[in-house]
């Protein structure tokens, strides 16, 4: 039998997309090439791996049982690749990690300040969704993940480094913005916009409304916390959000974090690998780094107040409200959904322009 790694590598990734297109793309090879290893693979073994449906392929039995040695021989050529970059210390190395799409809001700046210590080190960032980030962890393709909620199927080691509080954010002329206090239970009246199914986000809102009773009503479901921030901005609902990913807007005043009970929903940053993998000594030094100092760094940038404004509500205006001649009161602020919403060229509402 000669099977090579090449073969082993094209295998694990057909299978793990269960596409040949999708595993010819993250090769960067041509899909031919893919479908030439995979029947090599095959030949060597007298057995085949994949069985096609209609459009669809799946794991034979045969397959099932090669991809548990094909995962393990991969990962021992990973570990003798550490035990190698050990020999080099830090001086150089690649350090490969994946984040979920809120925490690149922070990651860029811990990298910075990492690559500014050991500036031989190469890097190699991806930020995707919580279910890549698991089949990554699966499938031991990068060093370590960053993510919100550490899955529970999969045999990783994991350390929380810093608190990720989930906040609630409205439209700065929402009428909450003027209150203190709120009861949850008010809640039931308003549209939530959500993440799509699988996010942590959404998992976190879901378990949190349904432990206290709360009925959660859902509007839109969009694929990114931008686009979240843009439509709570129009006036299409509230939404839920890691207080990091709205730093920006709540300084501009674009949005307002209001003082309901029992908010922030308390949650923390994990950084986790495979169990029993073998670090790089690049990479053991990004984990120590982040769990010793990860969250001091980030807890000297400058926060917004949580709520806006300390004067109470008689004296200040609400923000972003209109008054109109001869009248002292603000014009209230319009229903969940607009009269017009404008949209731009990708479908997602334009923003309101911030007024002084």
């Amino acid at each position: 039998m000669h099977v090579t790694l090449r073969q082993l590598e094209a295998f694990i990734t057909v299978s793990r997309h269960l596409s040949f297109t999708r595993a010819a793309e993250e090769l960067n090879l041509t899909q031919p090439a893919v479908s030439m290893q995979i029947k090599q693979l095959e030949s060597q073994l007298g057995q085949a791996l994949f069985e096609h449906m209609g459009k669809k392929i799946y794991l034979t039995e045969a397959g099932h049982e090669v991809r548990q040695y094909a995962r393990s021989i991969l990962q021992l050529v990973d570990n003798m690749k550490a035990g190698l970059d050990s020999l080099t210390g830090l001086e150089r190395g690649t350090l490969s990690i994946s984040v979920a799409t809120t925490a690149h809001y922070f990651a860029p700046k811990l990298l910075s300040i990492f690559y500014e210590r050991y500036p031989g080190v190469n890097v190699k960032l991806d930020v995707t969704n919580r279910e890549s980030l698991v089949s990554q962890l699966e499938n031991n393709t990068v060093d370590m993940v960053i993510m919100g909620r550490p899955p529970e199927d999969i045999d990783i080691e994991s350390g929380a480094f810093m608190e990720n509080p989930l906040v609630l954010i409205a439209p700065s002329d929402h009428p909450f913005t003027r209150e203190r206090s709120i009861q949850l239970k008010r809640l039931e009246n308003e549209v939530f916009l959500v993440r799509e199914e699988g996010s942590g986000t959404r998992k976190a809102m879901e378990l949190f409304f349904a432990q206290h009773g709360i009925a959660m009503t859902t509007g839109m479901e969009v694929s990114s916390d931008e686009a979240i921030k843009r439509s709570v901005q129009a006036g299409l609902g509230l939404g839920i959000m890691s207080r990091d990913a709205v730093q920006n807007e709540l300084q501009l005043g674009l949005l307002s974090t209001p003082d309901v009970l029992h908010f922030p929903i308390m949650r923390h940053w994990y950084v986790m690998h495979r169990k029993g993998k073998r670090l790089s000594p690049v990479a053991q030094a990004f984990k120590t780094f982040l769990l010793e100092e990860a969250a001091s760094i980030l807890k000297k940038e400058p926060k917004m107040p949580a709520h806006g404004p300390s004067l109470p509500p008689a004296q200040h205006p609400a923000p972003n409200s209109i008054t109109t001649p001869g009248h002292d009161e603000p014009v209230k602020y319009a229903p969940v959904k607009p009269k017009y919403v404008l949209t731009g060229p990708d479908g997602n509402p334009i923003p309101p322009a911030p007024r002084k």
